[in-house]
């Protein structure tokens, strides 16, 4: 784990009803490039790159300070990418359906085609250029 990318991100705060329960997240990567523009090209986003000691990682858009959870891609010793383990879900709104189209020409694949969760909206699994599965989300 990474805990020098926490500092900047998130305040001290005891986990309670107010407080998300994640507030980072890390997708393993074994090219930090390929898996970043993979995720820009779906997302239609910039990631900022940066090098913390000997770990590589690109970081999805966040507002510091804001209390909201996010993450980054990161490659380095202790993250190997799998489709096991820890999941984490992307939000993929407003409509999921432009997310997914962009998956495989990015060079990743849809696992799990969209599928509706109730009023929960609807999920996704895809696999990304590194190996990865993660969950797509969105209400519609």
């Amino acid at each position: 784990m990474n805990v020098g990318a926490f500092v900047f991100i998130t305040k001290v705060r005891k986990m309670d009803g107010t407080t998300n329960a994640l507030n980072w997240f890390e997708i393993p990567a074994n090219d930090i490039q390929r898996s970043k523009k993979f995720y820009e090209t779906i997302f239609e986003i910039e990631m900022t790159y940066m090098e913390i000691m000997d770990t590589k990682m690109a970081m999805f858009p966040f507002e510091p300070g804001s209390g909201k959870a996010s993450g980054a891609i990161i490659e380095g010793e202790h993250h190997k990418p799998s489709g096991e383990g820890t999941f984490v879900y992307l939000n993929g709104n407003p409509a999921m359906d432009n997310v997914l189209s962009r998956v495989e020409a990015a060079g990743g694949k849809i696992v799990q085609p969209k599928f509706s969760i109730g009023e929960n909206g609807n999920i996704a699994y895809i696999m990304d250029t590194e190996g990865s599965v993660v969950g797509i989300h969105s209400m519609a």
